[in-house]
């Protein structure tokens, strides 16, 4: 493989703390034209009062948070952007970070789902800790998120909070007094408080995540928005056991290497998520009957 951006560090690095921080993945063109479409996206929010737009499995495409509207628009995600804008299908193809994940999980490459998550100013929206293979079963955990910041990513705006380590740890239960809220217990937060490290990351770099790193954030406090742009690879010889949470017209794609008909699976206990039928798993966090965090 020719381009390799992490070194033998960092990919020792990632493994030992499942997420690892990549500078300057796209280039200043790329990260102004998926400012651009998402603005667009921001303003033309101002028309709806509910979440709006179709995927191809007919759930809406744009999430607004509670309190949205046109004097202050608060589009809090986008499902499958890749589905509708050159920018953002062309950024899921081709940076950096693509190659660093290949460097971690290949040589073959697969996309597996996108979204954009945002927190606009004084947003009250938060990601209550969860593990995302808990929402979409694997034949194995080589998924890794690439998380593409399109605002500085600060203290004040509702920062990624992850647990180091907590990716070689147990699978958490998503489901709780036969609900699946997305998110694990109190107590098991808890217990990883005292070893959570708050990122600061600035804009076009990026978080690499492993798919069993236990991660949230809290509500966006400043006066400067908060996006990221989120895009999932898995390994060639990891097949989904389930229907994805986030379908994708591409879902599959192959970004690296070649196709495979090998199945790699390792050994796990879970219970199967729930497939989300509303515009995001907000609404699944929503209902979680434990203490909000």
């Amino acid at each position: 493989m020719d381009n390799q951006p992490l070194s033998e560090e960092q990919m020792q690095q990632f493994w030992q703390d499942g997420y690892l921080l990549l500078e300057d993945v796209v280039t200043a063109k790329q990260l102004a034209d998926l400012r651009v479409d998402f603005e667009q996206w921001r303003q033309e929010s101002r028309q709806h009062g509910e979440p709006y737009g179709e995927t191809f499995d007919h759930r809406p495409r744009f999430d607004l948070e509670p309190g949205h509207c046109a004097e202050s628009p608060a589009l809090r995600r986008v499902a499958s952007p890749v589905e509708i804008s050159d920018a953002y299908l062309d950024v899921m193809r081709t940076n950096r970070a693509v190659d660093a994940v290949t460097q971690l999980i290949g040589p073959n490459l697969v996309f597996n789902n996108a979204k954009i998550n945002s927190k606009q100013p004084q947003s009250a929206t938060k990601v209550q800790f969860h593990q995302d293979f808990l929402f979409q079963p694997h034949t194995n955990d080589d998924l890794i998120a690439v998380l593409l910041c399109l605002d500085d990513m600060t203290l004040e705006n509702g920062p990624l909070e992850v647990a180091p380590g907590s990716h070689r740890g147990p699978l958490y239960d998503h489901w709780h007094h036969g609900v699946f809220t997305g998110a694990v217990s109190a107590d098991v937060v808890d217990a990883h408080k005292p070893q959570m490290v708050t990122l600061e990351v600035p804009a076009g770099s990026a978080c690499l995540l492993h798919n069993r790193t236990l991660h949230g954030s809290g509500p966006n406090t400043s006066a400067e928005a908060r996006t990221l742009f989120i895009c999932e690879y898995r390994s060639g010889d990891a097949q989904p056991l389930q229907v994805s949470h986030l379908p994708s017209l591409i879902e599959g794609e192959i970004l690296r290497g070649e196709a495979s008909i090998r199945v790699r699976c390792t050994s796990y206990e879970m219970l199967y998520p729930e497939v989300p039928s509303g515009a995001s798993f907000f609404d699944q966090q929503a209902n979680d009957p434990a203490p909000a965090l």
